[in-house]
């Protein structure tokens, strides 16, 4: 036989049936403005991807520019080079002093701007992931040689020297040599620029499985407040010496990039007036398969 349930007070059941209605009603306006939500985040996607796709094509734009840009003025620009080393090759006659002076100082700058589009156009491919990275064994006093022999004709200054150290731990690294070979370049180039007296020195030191690479000067410094700026893009720091050189401000933020390209950073210890040492650590060996990341 089924018990018989016992009498409840209809108060108290209609107090429950009250609450349970709040509850559902409750439920549904929490659900109203998840809805609200969804819609607002599906919106919020689409208006992203449409930002996405819009910055993928102004990149993309860029870098066609770019390109097109590198295309064009490096045939005048190579016109210009040869020309000027036809002339200082006094090839249709003699020249006055004055005039191999003005012509050397044409051919300095034709040189300067190919390396300003050059950066630009690295810059750019670093930045659309179009860049290739080739890592190999090589020898670090076969980097060193090339440097030295790269950097001999253009110490014009008789009052700096540039000092190769001979490379400390490993004599070998697997890496791109190109890449490595430009940060370093980059760093020098700056280096000399910046240094009127003292010397230059590159070193490379094995520090566990990575190798530091340094270009300490006795230039101008930089004041520490700048050093992170140093290494964004089209940043010059406010000098003298910095009017009276040429420069798109982009070589140590290519240098940044490549170097985290290659798996390392770049680093900097430098005061004002107290000279400068840029350096890059990359590891011994590049890691299998990261190179294959850098492209988009």
């Amino acid at each position: 036989m089924t018990e018989a349930l016992p009498d409840q007070d209809p108060d108290a059941l209609r107090a429950a049936l009250a609450e349970l209605d709040q509850t559902r009603r409750q439920l549904q306006e929490l659900q109203m403005e998840l809805d609200e939500t969804n819609r607002g985040v599906l919106a919020l996607y689409a208006e992203l991807d449409t930002q996405a796709q819009q910055l993928r094509q102004a990149t993309e734009l860029k870098s066609r520019f770019l390109a097109y840009m590198s295309h064009e003025f490096r045939t005048p620009i190579s016109s210009i080079r040869s020309l000027t080393r036809l002339l200082l090759d006094r090839v249709d006659g003699p020249l006055t002093p004055e005039q191999e002076k003005q012509i050397q100082f044409i051919r300095t700058t034709s040189e300067e701007f190919t390396d300003m589009v050059n950066d630009l156009l690295d810059l750019a491919k670093v930045e659309a992931g179009r860049i290739d990275i080739s890592p190999a064994w090589f020898e670090l006093v076969d980097l060193f040689a090339a440097l030295r022999g790269m950097f001999k004709p253009v110490l014009v200054n008789p009052e700096v020297q540039l000092i190769f150290e001979e490379p400390v731990g490993t004599g070998q690294l697997f890496t791109d040599n190109g890449k490595l070979s430009q940060i370093l370049r980059n760093f020098i180039s700056n280096a000399l620029k910046f240094t009127q007296h003292g010397e230059i020195r590159v070193s490379a030191v094995q520090e566990g499985e990575s190798m530091v690479f340094s270009v300490s000067d006795t230039g101008i410094g930089i004041a520490p407040e700048f050093h992170d700026a140093i290494f964004q893009d089209f940043i010059q720091l406010d000098s003298p010496i910095q009017k009276r050189l040429r420069g798109t401000g982009l070589g140590l933020s290519l240098s940044k990039r490549l170097a985290e390209l290659l798996g390392g950073h770049v680093g900097l210890q430098s005061e004002a007036g107290k000279g400068s040492v840029f350096s890059v650590t990359v590891p011994l060996r590049l890691a299998p398969g990261f190179a294959g990341e850098t492209r988009a």
